[in-house]
């Protein structure tokens, strides 16, 4: 009894460890891309995740064996996920606003309502939507909506984009069979995005390297590469392989709420009204799929969990 109640949570605070660690990343790119592009940003923080990622791998003694007619949904997971959806967030936000970037890259979990449908069958029920409804609504009072010019709404369709890939991604990964470990199907996903990405980071990164090894710039490096990338990527996929896609989709609403309160605590950004009453409304849509998750599908999805499955364990 112990165990699959043990169980039935390890999904669930995987992936609130998950978007909280991508609420700090906001913070911490803030600063870095006043120093670097996007694409090296994501290079550089790719390499240091593998790293992590191969040591880990290596420690757990895991087999690195993908069979083939797995291994072209894996590298869809790397393309789709850690280059399109990554990249389209970082150029979107450059191009419109860190408020507009939370407002629809958060849009996220109502993709993946959709793609669970369409690719996976699951019901989206009455309680489903209201809750990713509420959630929704949530983020938006806290981030806010602002006027658009020609070059917000290029940035606003692009995020939209990341919103979109970023969702399919998620499903995809509930397609990967629970034989191979989130560990190995993160690492390899992001040695495809890093592979594709070397052509046009590798100049600027020999360029910036005695930049790179200053302390602040260090340390800020390795929080997205150990923290936000590693950690927080392995979390998301074995969260969503532990409870279905639309119910890990609300967990997504965690980032902007973190990101906002850090960005208050180091960047003395000021919080506004809106951000008491959207985290008012992303709790009560978290309670209300907290409560679904009791009976039906979506409760039988919250209760298989990881430790049915030794591999991912």
């Amino acid at each position: 009894m112990r165990m699959k109640t043990r169980s039935r949570w390890v999904g669930p605070i995987s992936l609130i460890l998950a978007a909280s660690a991508w609420g700090g990343m906001y913070v911490v790119s803030k600063v870095l891309l006043t120093e670097m592009s996007a694409p090296l940003l994501m290079w550089i923080r790719y390499l240091i995740a593998l790293v992590v990622l191969g040591f880990a791998l290596v420690l757990r003694r895991a087999s690195w064996r993908v069979e083939p007619q797995h291994v072209l949904l894996v590298a869809a997971i790397g393309v789709i996920g850690y280059v399109i959806s990554i990249g389209a967030q970082f150029v979107g936000t450059a191009l419109s606003t860190a408020q507009m970037g939370s407002v629809v890259t958060a849009a996220t979990p109502a993709f993946m309502v959709v793609f669970a449908r369409l690719i996976r069958h699951e019901p989206i029920t009455l309680r489903r939507a209201l809750s990713l409804g509420a959630a929704t609504l949530g983020v938006l009072v806290i981030a806010g909506i602002g006027p658009l010019g020609s070059r917000q709404a290029v940035g606003g369709l692009i995020l939209g984009a990341a919103a979109l890939t970023w969702a399919l991604m998620s499903v995809m990964v509930k397609q990967v069979p629970h034989t191979y470990s989130p560990l190995l199907v993160t690492f390899y996903g992001m040695l495809v995005a890093w592979a594709l990405l070397t052509p046009a980071a590798l100049g600027p990164f020999v360029r910036m390297l005695p930049r790179l090894t200053q302390w602040g710039t260090l340390e800020g490096l390795l929080y997205v590469g150990v923290v936000a990338t590693a950690g927080a990527f392995f979390l998301w996929n074995q969260g969503v392989q532990a409870v279905s896609a639309a119910a890990a989709g609300i967990y997504f609403f965690l980032q902007p709420v973190v990101g906002t309160l850090l960005g208050w605590l180091v960047l003395k950004e000021p919080i506004r009204w809106g951000f008491l009453a959207g985290s008012i409304l992303i709790v009560v849509g978290a309670l209300l799929l907290s409560r679904e998750g009791r009976s039906g599908t979506l409760g039988e999805a919250l209760r298989t969990g990881p430790g049915e499955h030794p591999e991912t364990s």
